[in-house]
């Protein structure tokens, strides 16, 4: 329900590191600057929206935990993550982000796609 993929490392020298990754979405993103103890999420899409089947997020700084839960069933996990690192939430998970650390996440879609297309889970 939940796919964490490494962000590609392809340089690093004196200045930091350059990191990479491919996607196929166009369109606006969202950045969003997240405290830690602070938690994002708390819901699930049904993947009627074309950029949330799969929602695809980057964590591009700090650390965080994943929490999910498939909605249809009673499956569940936890997944502790470290920047920098894309996360593909499948339709139907209920999610939550939680800022262990202080996050910068970088979502592959824009405000719109989610607008009519997320769900809590007493919906």
């Amino acid at each position: 329900m939940v796919e964490i993929i490494p962000v590609k490392q392809v340089a690093e020298d004196e200045r930091g590191t350059t990191h990479f990754f491919d996607t196929d979405r166009t369109g606006q993103f969202i950045i969003a600057y997240r405290k830690a103890g602070s938690a994002s999420g708390r819901h699930y899409h049904k993947g009627t929206a074309v950029h949330k089947n799969p929602e695809q997020i980057i964590i591009m700084q700090g650390e965080a935990t994943v929490n999910w839960l498939d909605v249809r069933s009673d499956k569940k996990g936890t997944i502790k993550i470290k920047a920098p690192v894309m996360v593909k939430i499948q339709p139907w998970a209920w999610h939550e982000v939680i800022a262990d650390t202080d996050i910068i996440v970088f979502e592959l879609n824009g405000l719109e796609d989610a607008k009519d297309d997320t769900f809590r889970l007493n919906q």
